[in-house]
């Protein structure tokens, strides 16, 4: 990357070949002793690619789907032509084989393509285990239910703001299937960190929930010199890609050390949490950086919106149980009648 302007924009330049810095597969390699064990699956092929972008939920054949959701229960609920679905059928004997291989090695997995993570679906698997996929049924239904995967799927979306390409030949963009050993993770302890030419300058807390023991004086402390140490011992001289990032991790219980969970572009791309990008830019130039900031009361903006994350887009838990093999007309009348039934009482 080239060296940030004197005026010190808000954003750093950005080429093609920093996004792809950023995918899984560039990095997960120099830092897979520190991070989750991962699979990755690439190239994937073009069929994939067409399935997982094609509208509509619905499973590829053989996949094992626990759960028959299908294109005619989004259009019943959205009111869409039944027409619209091409009924195109799609079916990866190889895909599932592999997805199953990872599986039993981890005992269920996450997964996400290479960038972006289902995190807006993780509604639709039991919300004791989120995002805990035990089938290729489960990856393909997170995946076909999110919205934010879309990005990984569009190379205009992917190289987005980037400087126009040099005159030699760009590295090709290969779309590729990861599946991550699932854990069951304390959301507090997930950080968001932010380096800029080399100098980490803030750490946020990712989820917006208030933890009171995170706002405790000797807590904020060994926190910020738990994610300090970790990044100079790290990550600082081993990341060679590009000065200017960001990388989230997730702390231990004892909050001593930490896993590495991803790395993004330091791009508008990438939420920046509890900070806003101007606030970085100013801790840049300061003495005082790396600051961290935590949600510091429940009367805080980031806890005070009653509706759930990613609300747009789910599913009524009824309407997911009543579809479980029934017909577009049947679905059709048991939905209408229970919403009749609602609105009577």
């Amino acid at each position: 990357m080239s060296s940030e302007e004197p005026s010190n924009p808000l954003f750093p330049p950005l080429t093609r070949d920093n996004v792809l810095a950023f995918q899984f597969s560039s990095w997960y390699p120099k830092f897979r002793q520190i991070s989750i064990k991962s699979t990755v699956i690439r190239p994937l092929s073009k069929e994939f690619r067409e399935y997982l972008d094609a509208d509509g939920v619905f499973l590829p054949e053989g996949s094992e789907d626990q759960y028959v959701l299908t294109t005619a229960l989004y259009s019943v609920i959205d009111g869409d032509s039944d027409d619209s679905h091409p009924g195109t059928k799609y079916a990866f004997p190889e895909l599932d084989a592999q997805i199953r291989q990872a599986i039993a090695e981890y005992d269920g997995v996450f997964p996400k393509l290479n960038f972006s993570s289902p995190r807006d679906a993780s509604w639709i698997l039991p919300a004791g285990s989120p995002m805990k996929c035990t089938s290729p049924a489960d990856v393909y239904m997170l995946l076909k239910s999110s919205d934010f995967i879309s990005h990984d799927l569009d190379e205009e979306n992917v190289f987005d703001g980037c400087e126009p390409p040099s005159g030699s030949q760009p590295e090709p963009y290969a779309l590729e299937l990861v599946l991550r050993k699932w854990y069951s993770v304390d959301p507090s302890r997930e950080l968001r960190c932010f380096v800029r030419q080399g100098r980490l300058i803030g750490i946020s807390q990712r989820d917006m929930n208030y933890y009171e023991y995170l706002n405790e004086p000797d807590t904020s402390r060994r926190v910020l010199g738990s994610v300090r140490e970790f990044w100079e011992q790290n990550i600082k001289g081993k990341w060679d890609k590009c000065p200017t990032y960001v990388f989230d991790i997730l702390l231990t219980r004892d909050l001593s050390r930490a896993h590495i969970v991803d790395f993004n572009p330091y791009a508008p791309r990438t939420d920046s949490l509890l900070f806003t990008y101007e606030d970085l830019r100013q801790l840049a130039t300061s003495s005082h950086a790396p600051e961290l900031r935590v949600v510091d009361s429940r009367s805080h903006p980031a806890v005070t919106r009653n509706a759930p994350a990613n609300q747009h887009n789910m599913l009524p838990l009824e309407a997911l149980q009543m579809s479980n093999g029934l017909d577009i007309d049947t679905f059709a009348g048991k939905w209408e009648e229970e919403i009749k039934k609602t609105l009577e009482d």
